[in-house]
């Protein structure tokens, strides 16, 4: 009987599919060809992209969107330093990714050849865990290490080096280490039953409380515990990052526009899954009062307490907890006027801008473009904003109605991670609308993979607000400096035209009545497509008076 053999791609893909992964991303090259070749055997989906961030990018979008592990393939050397952006953004940003890194054969090692360089080390500080598989029969081993290492705890990217003799050997099936089951766990870990009581104590009495709610809600699936906690609080929820979405836009908790007012008048706040990061503040005054409680709920013991001591800290899954606060939670304070003194700052704030959501000015102000792209998204349409000014200004127009249909590339700020992302999400998503709101800018880092999309018939709709600048600097420097230093593009520069030579749909929009028929066009076209909407250069978003973002 002829003994089964296997290479070492095979084995990654063996595992990858045991692990249930349906998709990777990658741009060819040649010291993984092997772990190729095992997908294609074993029905995994390979989506080769135009540059490698962008494949990273997309890993980290695929995450995003399904909770599951996103995984690229990087060649050698610069296969996987292209990449390194998109590292950092998943690292910062808290995503599951697995980015499997090709090196030159062991043999050869610093014998100087081909692409060689020390990418563990490069990568050790922004990843989890990195490492280099030296023996073919590990590779399915060190893959699901892989997945246990991205997927628990706090969720973030690893780094599995495999250098291109390990990948090409051949070993006996039976010699193979594929764990079947068991190599991760699924525990929800409950918070401390006696700071639950403690919180729930502080809860109970809180005259003015403020939920404030962020990604980890989404990774812990914890939508419905926020939802029901803040119902029998009746307090004002405020979310960012991927927790955008964990309530309606149309709930009566949901609040966006009225933060300022709301932290900065609180005596109680508590975060859910969230940082005391830039921004909120660094959770100091004026914005949180010093005399504000604060409870901390989070994945991760380490990530509560900084910049500000917490009150009550309860690490754990925040879903969890939620539920453990919603059953302590006997008697609450009577919340009507706070609800509806905030409700009145929130009105107030969208009134003044609604004035310039229904502007008719030409150029077009940003926040009449944001307006219309939302009117013309489906209630369940997913969103990715791509930018710095245009971005700010659509997230105090544009707010999801389901958990994890924003995307955004979080505290790394990365321009460029939208296309990535948005491909992905049409992958994963394939039924929803998927729409991206570029700056013009962010769209010339990674707008060469609208052919990436077109090759694999992947029909997302980029909206560009184009006012030929890097207006979040640009607006600073001039502020500052009376001049806006190597921040000017060139005006007008047509995007719609690339997409549409790149195989997809294309309109220019210069008045604003124009706007929402082209996006409606763009959808309808069945193809990757560019409505490049000409905005005001002059329009600035204040980040003194205004705090949506």
């Amino acid at each position: 009987m002829e003994e089964v053999m296997f290479h070492g791609g095979m084995l990654v893909a063996k595992m990858l599919k045991r692990a249930g992964v349906e998709v990777v991303f990658t741009l060819s090259g040649g010291h993984v060809a092997t772990i190729y070749d095992g997908c294609v055997r074993e029905g995994i989906r390979v989506v080769d992209t135009r540059h490698e961030q962008v494949a990273v990018h997309a890993a980290e979008g695929w995450a995003k969107v399904t909770r599951t592990p996103g995984i690229a393939l990087l060649t050698a050397g610069p296969g996987v330093t292209d990449g390194i952006t998109g590292i950092a953004n998943a690292h910062l940003a808290g995503s599951p990714i697995i980015v499997f890194g090709g090196a030159a054969p062991i043999e050869h090692w610093d014998h100087g050849a081909l692409q060689e360089l020390p990418l563990v080390q490069v990568l050790t500080p922004i990843t989890k865990w990195a490492r280099t598989v030296l023996q073919t029969r590990r590779l399915g081993e060190y893959t699901a290490a892989a997945l246990r290492e991205a997927t628990t705890g706090r969720p973030g990217p690893v780094f599995l080096e495999c250098p291109m003799d390990v990948l090409n050997g051949f070993i006996p099936a039976e010699e193979a280490l594929l764990p079947a089951t068991g190599y991760r766990t699924e525990a929800r870990p409950q918070g401390d039953p006696a700071l639950v009581e403690r919180a729930a104590a502080l809860l109970a009495h809180a005259e003015r409380p403020v939920i404030f709610a962020g990604t980890t809600v989404w990774w812990d699936d914890a939508a419905a515990p926020l939802r029901t906690l803040a119902e029998q609080l009746q307090a004002p929820v405020f979310l960012n990052g991927s927790g955008r979405g964990s309530l309606p836009p149309d709930h009566p908790l949901f609040f966006s526009l009225a933060r300022r007012a709301a932290l900065s008048n609180a005596d109680l706040l508590l975060l859910v899954g969230t940082k005391l990061d830039f921004r909120l503040g660094y959770g100091q005054p004026p914005l949180i009062p010093a005399s504000a409680k604060i409870i901390w709920l989070d994945t991760l013991a380490r990530e509560i307490g900084v910049n500000r001591s917490a009150d009550v800290g309860i690490p754990g899954d925040v879903g969890a907890v939620m539920a453990q606060l919603t059953t302590a939670l006997s008697t609450v304070a009577d919340h009507t006027s706070w609800l509806a003194g905030l409700r009145q700052q929130e009105r107030a704030a969208y009134e003044a801008d609604e004035a310039l959501m229904r502007s008719d000015a030409e150029p077009i102000h940003p926040l009449r473009l944001c307006r219309e792209l939302r009117d013309a998204l489906d209630r369940d349409a997913y969103i990715i904003g791509d930018g710095g000014d245009i971005v700010s200004f659509g997230a105090r127009v544009i707010s999801v109605a389901e958990p994890g249909h924003w995307l955004d590339a979080g505290p790394m700020g990365t321009l460029g991670a939208g296309t990535g992302f948005a491909l992905a999400t049409k992958l994963a998503r394939p039924e929803k609308q998927v729409a991206v709101l570029f700056g013009d800018g962010a769209f010339g880092l990674n707008g060469m993979d609208f052919e990436t999309m077109v090759r694999h018939n992947l029909p997302v709709v980029g909206v560009i607000g184009n006012d030929g600048l890097w207006a979040q600097i640009v607006h600073t420097q001039r502020q500052l400096l009376g001049h806006g230093t190597a921040g000017e593009l060139a005006p007008g520069i047509r995007y719609d035209r690339m997409v549409e030579a790149l195989g997809g749909h294309g309109e220019l929009v210069t008045r604003p009545q124009d706007i929402r028929p082209a996006i409606e066009r763009a959808f309808a076209s069945g193809k990757p497509a560019c409505v490049n909407v000409l905005t005001d250069p002059a329009a600035i978003y204040s980040r003194t008076t205004q705090a949506a973002v």
